[in-house]
C-alpha cells in the first residue's frame, strides 16, 4: 500500500519456510516510525508480516547484511545492506488469533511489513486465559507480557539453560513461584530436586522443605526408605558389585526377609505369591548385615553343623558370651579364633564360599555412618529386625506430593557425593512408579500432574550415562506426558546433558551461553530453524532469555520477571568489594575465632546453631608504622 509506514520490502526468494527480503530504498536506514513509535528494521529476532489476502504470515528475522544476500546476487551486491532473511513461523487471519505453522507460502514480489506493537499483542497477548502464565515481558516491548502455555510447559517438559551468573536459578525460582500460585492453581504439585540447597530461601512461604539436617522447626527430616528401592538400586548403595554366586545368595536372602515381613504384616496390593525381590516391602537391612557377617565370619564348635547353635562365641571367665553383637547398633558378635590345638576345644572356620567379606564390612561402615541415616535409618520408616516399620509408603508420598504446600523441596546438599546420583534416581523412580500405577486415581498424574525440577542436571544426566538418575529422567521425558509427569531440566552446561533428554524438552528457556559447544548443543535440540536467533545467546543480559518451543506461540526474547530480593535462591556471588556497604575485602578486620568453623564443618551443617556471646567484634587498627 503506497504510503504505508509499515512496508519495508518485498519477498525475492522462498526456500521452504525461509524467505529472502529486499528492503525498500527508503527503509534501508534501519528505522521507521509508526503512530509515533520508532521501530528498528532488520534487527535479528524482530518480526515481519507478509499479508496474503485475509491472512497474515509472520516470520522472525534471523539474518541481515551480506550473509542474507541470495547466492545469485553475491557478486552484484557484495555488501548486502538491503537484504535480510526471515523464518516463517505462523499465521493468523485478519482479526483472528495467531497460530503456529503456515498453510501457504508467499511468492516473489509479496510485500513485507514490520510488526507493530498492535501486531505483537495479537501474537502474544492472551492474559485472559488462565492456562497462560506470565514469565516476564518482551525485551522489545515492555508493555507486552511474555506468556507460556502451562499445559505444554509441564507435560511436554522444559529445559532452563544458561551460564553461571546469567540468572538461571532466579528464573527457575520465579517460574516455580508463578506455577505454585494457590489462587490460580490450587492443586499444583511441584517437586524441586535441589542438590545445592539454593531454593528454600526463595520459596520458603509456599514450600515444604526436606533436609538431611533440618535447620529449623519449619523444615522436615529427609527420609528415603532403602526398602523402597529395587534390588539393583539397593545393591549399588550397599554391597556393590558381587560375583554371580554371592549376588544370588543375597537376592534369595532379601526375598526371604521380605516374605517373612509380609507374613507378619500384610500389605494391600501384594501377596506372598505375587511378591518379588523388587517389591516395595519393608525388611531390615541391619538384620541382613548381621546375618551376612555371621555367614562369613562366624566360627563353629562343630565341624559338620554350621548353624547359630554351633557358634563359637568368645566367652568370659564365667563361661558367658562376651558380646553377641547388636543388630540395630550394627555391632558384630565376637567369635573365638580358629584353633586345632590338642587339649583345647576345636574351633572351625565358616565353610561359606561367599566372597562378600569386604562388601559386608563396607555395608557395616555405611550403616554406622550418620551421613547415611536418611537412607538406612529413615525415621518412622525404619523397620525393626523383623521388618516392621511404624509407617508405610503412603505417608511418605503424602508428605512429598500430597501436603498442603504446593511445592516440595528435596534438599540433597547433605547427601554424600558417592551416592548422590543414585538417590536422585531412586527418588524419581519412586515418584514415577507411584504416579504411573495410580494414573487413573484422583491422586495420580493424569488427574493432578506433577512437575519435577532437576537442578544442576548436567551432574547426573550426562551423555551415555546409564546410572539410575539418567535412566529415570529418560523414562520421564519419553513417557511422562501420558501420565502427568513433567520435567524441568536446569543446567549451565547443556553440552554435557544426554542428547535424548534435551531433545525431548518441548520448550527451551535459554539464557546467556558463551561456550560455542553449549550453543551448538542447544541449536541441535531446537526443532525450528532458529540458528540466527540463537546466535544472540552470548550477548544476552543477565535475566534475559530466549524462549522457544511448544509452550510459546513464537520464539521470543524475554526479560524475566525477577522475584523480590528476599525471595531469590541462595546462589548469589560472594562480594569481594562493595563501595556502597562495607563487606568482603573492604570491611574492617575483626578478631577471628575458628572454633565455630570447625564445629559446623564436623556437623556438616552450613549454619551456626548458637551465638558466641563472649566474642566482641572490635575493628583491628591498621599498622601504619610499616616495616622496620
Amino acid at each position: 500500500m503506497p504510503g504505508d509506514p509499515t512496508l519495508i520490502g518485498t519477498v525475492q526468494d522462498v526456500k521452504g519456510a525461509t524467505i529472502s527480503v529486499l528492503l525498500n530504498e527508503d527503509t534501508a536506514s534501519g528505522i521507521s516510525f509508526v503512530e509515533g513509535h520508532g521501530y528498528r528494521i532488520g534487527q535479528v529476532g524482530s518480526f515481519v508480516r507478509v499479508p496474503l489476502g485475509y491472512t497474515d504470515l509472520f516470520g522472525i528475522v534471523t539474518q541481515t547484511g551480506a550473509g542474507a544476500v541470495p547466492e545469485t546476487l553475491v557478486e552484484v551486491e557484495p555488501y548486502g545492506r538491503r537484504w535480510m532473511t526471515a523464518q516463517l513461523v505462523g499465521e493468523g487471519a485478519r482479526g483472528a488469533r495467531f497460530e503456529r505453522g503456515v498453510s501457504q507460502h508467499p511468492t516473489v514480489g509479496d510485500s513485507v511489513h514490520l510488526v507493530t506493537q498492535q501486531d505483537l499483542w495479537r501474537i502474544y497477548g492472551r492474559p485472559e486465559e488462565p492456562r497462560f502464565v506470565r514469565v516476564g515481558h518482551l525485551a522489545s516491548a515492555e508493555a507486552i507480557p511474555a506468556l507460556v502455555d502451562v499445559n505444554k510447559l509441564v507435560t511436554r517438559h522444559v529445559a532452563v539453560l544458561g551460564a553461571t551468573g546469567a540468572g538461571k536459578s532466579t528464573t527457575v525460582a520465579g517460574l516455580v513461584h508463578t506455577l505454585s500460585d494457590v489462587r490460580r492453581y490450587p492443586s499444583a504439585r511441584v517437586i524441586v530436586i535441589d542438590i545445592h540447597g539454593e531454593y528454600a530461601s526463595a520459596l520458603r512461604e509456599r514450600a515444604r522443605v526436606f533436609r538431611i539436617a533440618p535447620q529449623s522447626e519449619a523444615e522436615y527430616q529427609l527420609c528415603v526408605p532403602y526398602w523402597a528401592m529395587t534390588f539393583d538400586e539397593l545393591m549399588t548403595v550397599t554391597l556393590g558389585s558381587l560375583d554371580d554366586a554371592s549376588r544370588g545368595f543375597v537376592l534369595q536372602k532379601v526375598a526371604e526377609m521380605k516374605r517373612s515381613s509380609l507374613e507378619r504384616a500384610s500389605r494391600d496390593g501384594v501377596t506372598v505369591d505375587s511378591l518379588t525381590v523388587d517389591s516395595a516391602i519393608p525388611f531390615s537391612i541391619h538384620q541382613l548385615w548381621y546375618d551376612l557377617f555371621c555367614e562369613v565370619s562366624a566360627t563353629h564348635i562343630d565341624a559338620g553343623n554350621h548353624s547359630r547353635d554351633t557358634w563359637a562365641l568368645l566367652l568370659d571367665g564365667q563361661g558367658k558370651p562376651v558380646d553377641e553383637g547388636d543388630v540395630m547398633s550394627v555391632r558384630p558378635p565376637r567369635f573365638r579364633l580358629h584353633t586345632q590345638e590338642a587339649g583345647k576345644q576345636k574351633v572351625y572356620l565358616s565353610r561359606s564360599t561367599l566372597n562378600i567379606r569386604r562388601p559386608v564390612e563396607g555395608l557395616g561402615s555405611r550403616l554406622r555412618d550418620p551421613m547415611f541415616d536418611f537412607l538406612f535409618r529413615p525415621g518412622p520408616w525404619l523397620p525393626s529386625p523383623e521388618g516392621l516399620p511404624e509407617q508405610d509408603l503412603d505417608i511418605l508420598l503424602q508428605s512429598w506430593i500430597g501436603a498442603d504446600e504446593l511445592v516440595t523441596i528435596l534438599d540433597l546438599s547433605g547427601v554424600s557425593p558417592s551416592i548422590l546420583t543414585h538417590i536422585v534416581g531412586v527418588v524419581l523412580r519412586i515418584l514415577y512408579d507411584a504416579l504411573f500405577w495410580a494414573r487413573d486415581l484422583s491422586e495420580g498424574g493424569r488427574e493432578r500432574p506433577v512437575l519435577v525440577v532437576l537442578e544442576e542436571g548436567h551432574s547426573y544426566l550426562g551423555s551415555g550415562d546409564e546410572g539410575p538418575a539418567a535412566t529415570a529422567v529418560r523414562r520421564i521425558v519419553k513417557e511422562g506426558r501420558k501420565y502427568g509427569i513433567g520435567a524441568m531440566v536446569v543446567s549451565q552446561r547443556p553440552s554435557e546433558i544426554d542428547a535424548t533428554i534435551l531433545s525431548q524438552c518441548g520448550t527451551l528457556v535459554v539464557m546467556r551461553l558463551s561456550n560455542a559447544v553449549d550453543r551448538a548443543h542447544v541449536v541441535g535440540a531446537v526443532t525450528d530453524n532458529m540458528e540466527g536467533l540463537l546466535g544472540m545467546l552470548p550477548i544476552l543480559r543477565t535475566g534475559e532469555a530466549i524462549v522457544i518451543g511448544e509452550a510459546v506461540h513464537l520464539p521470543m526474547r524475554v526479560l524475566v520477571d525477577l522475584p523480590p530480593a528476599d525471595r531469590r535462591p541462595d546462589s548469589a556471588d560472594a562480594v569481594v568489594y562493595d563501595s556502597r556497604h562495607p563487606g568482603g575485602w573492604n570491611r574492617n578486620r575483626e578478631p577471628s575465632d575458628y572454633t565455630e568453623v570447625v564445629r559446623v564443618w564436623r556437623a556438616q551443617r552450613p549454619r551456626s546453631e548458637r551465638i558466641r556471646p563472649d566474642i566482641q567484634k572490635i575493628p583491628v587498627e591498621p599498622d601504619n608504622e610499616g616495616p622496620e
